[in-house]
């Protein structure tokens, strides 16, 4: 009797596993945080729609309104007009001043770029929730475009303020380019500061409701509608609580802008080591604000 003799099929191939197939085909985990270095790189091909996205923005903020894109400039004025009659006249904060209304009107444009890029940071991630479900892109373009919104809004202020230094005799002259770096110093510290705002008011939607509170006591520890040296001057106040309104940092920026574009605002009333203050703020609110952010990449929509 014959036998067939059969040869053995081969054996077939291990299963790779879905992990190997993935980093095979460079497939990653859908809405996984990227590497810091990758995030920065996907920002940055992303540069024209944070740029678009805050020019829309703006353009709708006043769509509604009869007088449209003027309440970017009459907003602040009337809240300048607002805290003269109040503080400038009812409560004297003018007297030790000179040309009390050109100080008085740059520290409220410019306590104005701070505070409302903080509220609108809050409400970044959480009053747009529908185009964080809805596409993939960083989120930090959110936050970032709401402060670049907030820093063309200041260009339409700080024509109404050159408007209103030469009006009070303020003269040109190179000094005034001094405030192209603090308004630079000053962006990057609100965008840091916006972006921790915006991871928080992520999670805490409540937070938008306190924040003008916080903000506002803010602004009266800040010399916006009085000059800090001259309230302070021969009075016994604790090194701490001097420390602290040295460093304040929307004290430096407007302190820094008033010195300036007001040429009686001098160097005397500038706090100690203005300028590292203003730097250093900037980069630390800068990376911490954008390195809190962007830990949370992957939790911002969900839940």
């Amino acid at each position: 009797m014959s036998q067939t003799l059969t040869r053995p099929a081969p054996a077939a191939p291990p299963d790779p596993g879905p992990r190997a197939l993935a980093e095979k085909y460079g497939l990653t985990v859908s809405g996984r945080r990227p590497s810091l270095p990758e995030y920065v790189r996907q920002l940055w091909r992303r540069r024209h729609f944070i740029s678009a996205f805050s020019s829309a923005k703006l353009t709708a903020q006043y769509s509604q309104a009869k007088l449209g894109q003027l309440w970017q400039v009459a907003t602040p004025l009337l809240n300048a007009l607002v805290y003269y009659l109040i503080f400038g006249l009812l409560l004297g904060t003018h007297r030790g001043v000179p040309d009390y209304i050109p100080f008085l009107v740059t520290g409220v444009f410019i306590f104005t770029f701070s505070q409302s890029s903080v509220l609108a940071g809050t409400r970044a991630i959480s009053g747009n929730l529908g185009l964080v479900r809805a596409l993939h892109f960083p989120r930090a373009c959110l936050p970032i475009s709401f402060c670049l919104m907030q820093l063309k809004q200041l260009m339409f202020s700080m024509g109404v303020l050159v408007v209103i230094l030469l009006a009070f005799r303020q003269v040109p002259g190179w000094s005034w380019l001094l405030a192209i770096p603090a308004l630079c110093f000053q962006f990057v510290f609100n965008t840091g500061l916006a972006m921790i705002m915006a991871r928080l008011g992520s999670k805490t939607p409540d937070l938008a409701q306190l924040m003008p509170f916080i903000l506002r006591t803010w602004m009266y520890a800040s010399g916006v509608m009085y000059s800090i040296s001259v309230v302070t001057a021969g009075k016994d106040i604790p090194d701490i609580v001097q420390f602290l309104l040295d460093i304040n940092p929307a004290a430096v920026y407007i302190d820094l802008v008033r010195f300036a574009l007001i040429d009686s605002f001098t160097a005397a009333q500038l706090p100690p080591h203005v300028w590292a203050c203003a730097a250093g703020w900037a980069v630390v609110m800068g990376l911490v604000g954008f390195v809190y952010f962007w830990k949370a990449e992957e939790r911002y929509g969900r839940g």
